[in-house]
């Protein structure tokens, strides 16, 4: 790996801290969560699974794909062309796109369920939309939620009434700032596969909504999402599946679709159109349509180019049945993993959705210490990697080959190690978890 001194990204990064408050615009890429003081960054270029660094350095993306939305691989030649086609046409008219039509009647098709469509281009402000939706339609305000829903007031609530309500629901330390106090009370966090806690929740309040994700690293037991949609019923609160990250990865449409469990809304981004921005709130007519009562509008969710990549997306994953293949390569990541870890005596845990595979050390507080050693060490390998693998239908055989190859040297090298001298073989820092402010 090339040396700090001559790593370009991590230069720019530290230049990028002290003019753009946090380094970047979205936390889960910021070189501190996974290899700070040496983590490449940027990137020049990216194509299938591979990325090119500012110093032209070549690495396998073994991580995040592009934190989840690259399901195809990076710059897909299909959906490219389909972006190319319509910039040329021009992305933006006072006219609209007749492709926002054609998207809605695809999502649809998909989810008979659901009546209407809107659109937005991020996951987040998508999660806003809906949920404003669902509260003009009850005309209540409180929000019973499970899970990660993006930074929105509405969800950042919730640590009004207690710092740490959302340290279970994916990142730690989100703190309210900013959020209006007002808002106290009115977001409410139950965990996943504990349905006793939302029956608290609904008896001692005045529910209109519960939000969730239908699936992140564990299966629903005993009949958990059925409960739920039952007590939404029973209390006349619409249902929001948040379906930003499980949307796409097991099946082409929501993880709802696979359970059998319908909401009155369904929230989709990141997967659906391969790292171009675009995102949707599908839902039943009697809700959706309360939309329109309620001013949600904005200039750029009327261009096209969003709607034309998830065309273009859905039809390809379709077509070559992506859950299919990204399933089955996640399925053996997950093996090799154990397999490794059995064989080098390691403590490891395997999660997370078959397509999202994700492992865990089991060594207490060294456990950040050894992924941000794991990190460093399939750096020098030529591989970006974490604990998680977000696997896009650009992963193949050969891939997998060379990173357990890869894997097993690192996995031998930490269970060769007295875990506590991990410190002293990091040629950094330890990389943060959950969000906490940085310094430049």
């Amino acid at each position: 790996m090339a040396s700090e001194s001559k790593n370009v990204g991590a230069k720019l990064w530290e230049k990028a801290k002290k003019i753009i408050p946090g380094g970047t615009q979205m936390l889960s890429k910021r070189s501190e969560h996974f290899l700070p003081k040496l983590w490449p960054a940027y990137f020049k270029k990216a194509k299938g699974v591979r990325v090119w660094t500012l110093e032209g350095k070549q690495y396998l993306d073994m991580s995040y794909m592009g934190v989840g939305s690259c399901i195809l691989g990076y710059a897909d030649p299909d959906v490219n062309r389909a972006v190319k086609d319509v910039i040329d046409g021009g992305s933006m008219c006072t006219l609209n796109s007749p492709e926002e039509v054609e998207l809605a009647e695809l999502l649809l098709k998909l989810h008979p369920w659901a009546d209407m469509v809107r659109y937005a281009r991020t996951g987040g402000e998508a999660m806003a939309v809906a949920v404003r939706i669902a509260r003009a339609s009850t005309g209540k305000d409180k929000v019973a939620f499970c899970g990660y829903h993006g930074w929105s007031d509405w969800y950042l609530a919730a640590n009004l009434a207690d710092e740490k309500a959302l340290d279970g629901h994916l990142l730690p330390g989100l703190k309210p700032l900013g959020v209006p106090r007002a808002l106290k009370g009115t977001a409410i966090p139950f965990r996943y596969n504990k349905i006793e806690e939302l029956e608290k929740i609904v008896d001692n309040n005045d529910i209109g909504t519960i939000v969730m994700e239908p699936r992140r690293e564990r299966e629903p037991k005993n009949k958990f999402l059925q409960k739920v949609r039952k007590i939404a019923d029973r209390i006349g609160a619409v249902l929001i599946f948040d379906e930003v990250s499980s949307g796409w990865r097991v099946n082409v449409g929501g993880i709802h679709m696979y359970y059998r469990v319908y909401p009155d809304l369904a929230v989709f981004g990141k997967a659906m159109s391969n790292g171009f921005p675009m995102a949707a709130v599908i839902g039943k007519r009697e809700i959706m349509d309360v939309a329109q009562d309620s001013f949600i509008s904005s200039t750029y969710w009327t261009e096209r180019v969003g709607p034309a990549a998830a065309i273009a997306t859905i039809t390809k994953m379709s077509e070559c049945q992506v859950p299919r293949h990204i399933c089955k390569v996640g399925k053996e990541i997950k093996r090799g993993w154990v397999e490794l870890a059995e064989s080098c005596g390691l403590e490891l845990e395997v999660v997370g959705l078959p397509s999202v595979p994700t492992f865990k050390f089991n060594y207490g507080e060294l456990n950040q210490a050894l992924y941000t050693f794991f990190t460093q060490e399939m750096l020098e390998k030529g591989f970006l990697a974490t604990k998680t693998v977000y696997v896009s239908y650009s992963h193949r055989k050969s891939h997998l080959n060379k990173y357990f190859k890869s894997v097993e040297m690192v996995f031998k090298k930490i269970a060769g190690m007295k875990k506590k001298e991990v410190y002293s073989m990091l040629k950094g820092p330890v990389a943060l978890e959950g969000f906490k402010r940085l310094t430049a």
